[in-house]
């Protein structure tokens, strides 16, 4: 008998688009409209925290409050400032502060706190992100109490430019957003990056006027504008005074707004193609 050939080229193994640019925006876009789950878990996350507590969430409230309060007549009293300014100067940074270093933070961690919940439920991974970015809007919405009690102590002399802060906030979120990206997932790979980012959080604490202010840098006038040059190669000062000026009655200068809006950008093109790359792997990874 003789054998029979077959002349059927067989198929070429099927490509994975794993890694495109099409699933990275298809996993952000399935992710938002799951928002029932993120929103959902966030909440949780805060009464699971507060569990058995007499006074709940308002300890978040409360412990930002006497942080900020303390901070402000310390350094106030250092400074020899205008408490009248300077507590709600510091009061304002010190909760805008919480909202951006723990948004670093917890971002970081975003996927390896959640680890059984990534590889049980199989949902879009921008779902832990959009969930840690709601906790953190949770907490702020909280500390806006401290914000209403000091400006009933101390006015400050408002104008319309107080409605900047509306787009601020809408660029801490999408910032947050971005940072729990890039070093949620880069942090889910080399664990060390946490620790590292917490230790530099700490120290631009420092480097930034949130207890301190621009005009305490120094007497004399070219001594003044090196140091606030220093001051502004911190994006962290643009981040604050984009948000703090518009509520101290402040104008903010369009360069602030230009600076924070540069590293938005750039942030998101950097978790865009951290999110093409390496998306897939975060449940290998965790």
């Amino acid at each position: 008998m003789s054998s029979v050939v077959s002349d059927e080229i067989p198929a070429a193994p099927q490509v994975s688009d794993s890694r495109t640019m099409r699933r990275a925006v298809a996993d952000l876009s399935r992710g938002l409209r799951t928002s029932e789950l993120w929103l959902h878990l966030g909440w949780q996350d805060i009464k699971q925290r507060y569990r058995r507590s007499v006074l709940g969430p308002l300890w978040i409230t409360i412990a930002t409050g006497v942080t900020a309060v303390a901070m402000g007549l310390l350094y106030g009293e250092l400074f020899g400032m205008d408490i009248n300014f300077f507590l709600p100067y510091v009061a304002l940074g010190f909760i805008f502060w919480s909202f951006i270093s723990s948004s670093i933070l917890e971002g970081s961690a975003v996927f390896s706190a959640n680890e059984g919940l990534i590889k049980q439920l199989p949902a879009p991974v921008s779902v832990h992100v959009y969930r840690v970015v709601w906790r953190q809007l949770i907490i702020f919405t909280h500390n806006i109490v401290i914000i209403a009690i000091i400006f009933v102590i101390f006015p400050p002399p408002l104008n319309w430019t107080v409605l900047l802060v509306i787009p601020a906030i809408a660029l801490y979120v999408l910032n947050a957003l971005w940072v729990a990206i890039v070093f949620g997932i880069l942090s889910t790979r080399f664990r060390d990056i946490g620790q590292l980012l917490a230790t530099v959080v700490q120290l631009v604490f420092f480097m930034t006027p949130i207890i301190w202010t621009t005009k305490s840098l120094g007497s004399a006038t070219g001594e003044t504008s090196s140091r606030l040059k220093l001051v502004e190669i911190n994006p962290m000062f643009h981040y604050l005074e984009i948000a703090r000026g518009p509520l101290l009655g402040e104008s903010v200068q369009f360069y602030h707004w230009a600076i924070v809006l540069g590293c938005t950008a750039v942030g998101w093109v950097l978790a865009m193609f951290v999110m093409r790359n390496y998306r897939a792997r975060v449940a290998y990874w965790v």
